[in-house]
This record gives structure tokens, C-alpha cells and sequence, in this order.
């Protein structure tokens, strides 16, 4: 009886590792993927079945469904809401724009105001300001808060809002803000905040989605005022981490139509996490101090589309003179690799800034494998030195920037919900010109010499950190 078990559970392990090849197969994005979780399925299925259900799903598929119910229950709703936009809209002229607009779902907006918020300080005032502003809601939406002296300031300004009558949605990512006390949460809910996580393992159906996350960071201020960038709510932020240093991060606050782009990445958020659909203003205000285009693109794993990686192949094909690029984690898809390097071969001065000191080791390390032939190719890479560098924005030129929460890595492009403000505006980019500079004197330049003379053992160890990248 006991040799049956045995045998019939080793039979069941292979036929599933069969069934999940087949799978990967079909639905995994890239051919890479799909030749690695075949060939591990079919070898080692002890280990790789549960990995491929933990770790392998190539699709947000629960938020699909909730994005089509969604779809039914407020069409009306939205169709309402485009309508009110559309008096906003520009006609874009660029077939680079439209090719943004395509990815975005969403139309480029003009009378807004972007506002380039450098660093924790001047961030977190501004966001508290907004909070103090609110007249009737604000939608909050961080991937990881944390139970310190910033965190506590953030719930005291919820608190006062809560007090005035002001209605707060709290989201944040279950996975990303793990070590959130139980004490925090309650104290949010008990003063009237509705607060959820994000949830990717939401439901009976969709147990295995482990390995996806909410990184998005939003506020909405009644539908006219709206914050997103790199800060997430921890002291570290505000560069009081010993082991980190100062901390370099870039936040964006957006007054205008384009807010409305914002609030309807969350308002789907919200919907996925809680099932609820929640009640919001939908009508855009112009401002007249500035006169700023803006495209909001929303990407993640639900996407039909790898979103986020097409995003940055477009920007990268569409400079004609510099693109600087700044992310911490720089493991950037194949594509994203060839267009770098066409770009420096066509004359572009492309620029990368990454951090000096690592935060996660696998990254850091990956990054080696190929540097090398970027370097080749006339990219520069430069490090940061002061402190930890999480800012994530790219410069086009003269005349675009973009600021949001994208990484330039696998999980980003993939795996993560994320969201980005595309600017083709020539006073943004003036704006994200003048900081960058700034940083870019902070920095020191690789040279290929450098990373050619690494020991062989490093280079090794480079190579096999480089294999995580579809999972880092």
C-alpha cells in the first residue's frame, strides 16, 4: 500500500510537471522564460512544480476578471469621465506620443502643473499640505509603510483629515509592507479610515499569485491634486538609515486633468483589493500656472502588454540628442538592453545612473553580466555617491521626462503594478535637466577596464545572479 502511494504521488508530481510545462509554454512572455521552466518542469518537477505556481504565472489573471467586472459595472461611469476630459485632451502630433497614448489606455492632457518634488523633506510636506487640503477625499496607496516616526506623522494627518470630515481610502501591499503592525492598521480603521491590502493572493481562485506586487505610490486630493514617485512612508526615506545614507528619490505632484489618470489606477486597485466600487469625483481642473502635457501609464502584470518594458523601448527610440536614466535596479530586459545600445550607436548621449552602495545583492550583481557590452556600445554607466540612489526617471532630449515608480528590471516591467507620468513638456524636461546634472556631479563613471579586470570567480558569480533576473 505504501509503495502505491509512493508511486502514484511520484506519477502525480510529473504529470503536473507536464501540465505546468505546457502552460509555460502557452503563456510565458518571453521564449527565455518559457525554455527555462520547460526544462526545469521536466527535470526537476519536485522542485519546480511549486516554484512555477509560486513564482512562474505570467498574468495577473484575478485583476483581469475584476478589470471586465469592472468594465460592466461603471462603463457608464467612465464613459462620463473620458467625456470630461475630452475639452483636455491635445492631439498629439508625435507618432511617439501616440504610441504613449496607445500603451497608456489613456489621452495626453494639457493645463496641467508638474511639480518636481527632490528628495524626503520637501516630498512628505508637500503630501502632508495636500492632506491638510482635502475638501471631501483622499486616496493613499503606498508599497510599504512602516510603524516609525514617519509613519506615525503620516496617521496623525490622516487623523486631523478624518476629524474634518474627509474621507481616506488606505492601500497598501500586503507583501511590501509585511513588518506593518497589527497596532497601525488598527488605529488607522478605529479612527474611520478605510484601509485594505492590496491583496495579490486575493480569493480561493487565485491562491499561487504570490510573487506579484502593488509598487505603485499615489495620493489623490478630491481629483485635482495628485503625488506619485519613488517614496515609500519609512524613516529611511528621509535618509536617517545609518546603513544607507542619504537617500536620493524623486517625487511627482500633479495639478490638473491628468489627476483623473491617477485616480483611476487606483480606483481599480481599490476595486481588485475590496470588491468595492467606491464613489469619486470625475471632473478635471485646469490650472493656469503652467500649461504642461501629461500622459499617466499604468502597467502591470494584468496589462495585455508588457507595458512598462514597451514604455521604455519607446522613450529610448525616440531620443535624438541624450537620454539620461536613473533606477536603482538596473536589470533591463533584452529589449530594453538593444535599444540602449542602438541609441548610444546612433550618436545619443545615453547616460545610466545607478546606485554606488547595493540594496539588494542579486541586482547589483546581475548587472555585471552585461554592462560590458554596454559599455562597448558608447552607454555610460555611473555610480552614486553620497547615499542611496531609488530615484526612477528618464530624460528625452530637450523636450520629455518621465518620473513614476518604475524600475528597470524584470519585476517592474512584469510583475509589479506599477505607474509612470510621461511629460513631453520642454519646461519639465529643462526642470529634470537642471537636477540631474546635479546628481550626475555626484557620481563617478565605470570604465569597461573596471569591470574587465573583476577576478573570474566575480564574473561567475555575475553570470549566475544574472540567470535570477526573472524573478529578482
Amino acid at each position: 500500500m505504501t509503495s502505491w502511494l509512493l508511486g502514484t504521488g511520484i506519477l502525480l508530481i510529473y504529470v503536473l510537471g507536464i501540465v505546468s510545462a505546457v502552460m509555460a509554454l502557452m503563456s510565458s512572455r518571453t521564449s527565455q522564460g518559457a525554455v527555462a521552466w520547460i526544462i526545469s518542469l521536466l527535470t526537476f518537477p519536485y522542485v519546480a512544480v511549486p516554484a512555477y505556481w509560486l513564482f512562474g504565472r505570467p498574468r495577473f489573471y484575478g485583476y483581469v476578471t475584476a478589470r471586465g467586472v469592472r468594465d460592466n459595472i461603471l462603463r457608464r461611469m467612465l464613459v462620463r469621465y473620458r467625456a470630461n476630459i475630452d475639452p483636455y485632451g491635445v492631439s498629439a502630433k508625435s507618432a511617439d506620443i501616440r504610441a504613449v497614448e496607445q500603451l497608456a489606455m489613456m489621452p495626453m492632457t494639457q493645463g496641467n502643473q508638474a511639480t518636481l518634488l527632490v528628495d524626503g523633506e520637501e516630498t512628505f510636506e508637500s503630501l502632508f499640505a495636500g492632506i491638510k487640503s482635502a475638501q471631501r477625499y483622499i486616496l493613499l496607496q503606498f508599497f510599504i509603510v512602516r510603524d516609525d516616526r514617519l509613519g506615525r506623522r503620516l496617521m496623525e494627518h490622516l487623523h486631523q483629515a478624518v476629524r474634518r470630515g474627509i474621507s481616506i481610502y488606505f492601500l497598501y501591499d500586503e507583501m511590501g509592507s509585511r513588518k506593518l503592525s497589527d497596532r497601525y492598521l488598527n488605529d488607522l480603521v478605529q479612527s474611520g479610515i478605510e484601509v485594505s491590502a492590496f491583496r495579490s493572493s486575493r480569493g480561493v481562485k487565485h491562491p499561487f499569485q504570490l510573487n506579484f506586487r502593488n509598487h505603485r505610490k499615489v495620493m489623490v486630493v478630491d481629483g485635482q491634486e495628485g503625488w506619485l514617485g519613488g517614496f515609500n512612508v519609512g524613516v529611511e526615506y528621509l535618509g536617517e538609515d545609518p546603513n544607507r545614507g542619504p537617500w536620493r528619490d524623486t517625487h511627482l505632484k500633479l495639478e490638473g486633468p491628468s489627476v483623473l489618470g491617477l485616480q483611476e489606477a487606483f480606483w481599480e486597485d481599490w476595486h481588485w483589493a475590496t470588491g468595492e466600487v467606491i464613489t469619486l469625483d470625475w471632473y478635471p481642473l485646469k490650472t493656469f500656472a503652467s500649461n504642461h502635457h501629461v500622459v499617466v501609464v499604468p502597467s502591470g502584470p494584468a496589462d495585455r502588454q508588457d507595458t512598462a518594458s514597451l514604455l521604455i523601448q519607446q522613450v529610448i527610440q525616440s531620443a535624438e540628442e541624450r537620454l539620461w536614466v536613473t533606477s536603482p535596479y538596473f536589470v533591463p530586459d533584452q529589449g530594453v538592453q538593444d535599444a540602449l545600445r542602438l541609441a548610444a550607436m546612433r550618436g545619443v548621449d545615453v547616460r545610466v545612473m545607478m546606485p554606488e552602495r547595493p540594496d539588494h545583492l542579486l541586482v547589483f550583481l546581475s548587472a555585471f553580466s552585461f554592462l560590458p557590452d554596454m559599455l562597448r556600445a558608447g552607454v555610460k554607466i555611473y555610480r552614486y555617491l553620497p547615499g542611496f540612489l531609488h530615484q526612477k526617471v528618464m530624460l528625452v532630449d530637450t523636450k520629455a521626462a518621465t518620473v513614476g515608480t518604475v524600475n528597470m528590471d524584470n519585476r517592474s516591467f512584469r510583475l509589479n503594478f506599477e505607474i509612470t507620468a510621461f511629460m513631453p513638456s520642454a519646461s519639465v524636461a529643462n526642470q529634470v535637466s537642471l537636477m540631474l546634472e546635479n546628481d550626475f556631479a555626484r557620481c563617478r563613471r565605470i570604465s569597461l577596464d573596471e569591470i574587465a579586470q573583476r577576478p573570474w570567480w566575480k564574473k561567475v558569480v555575475s553570470r549566475a545572479a544574472y540567470l535570477t533576473a526573472p524573478i529578482q
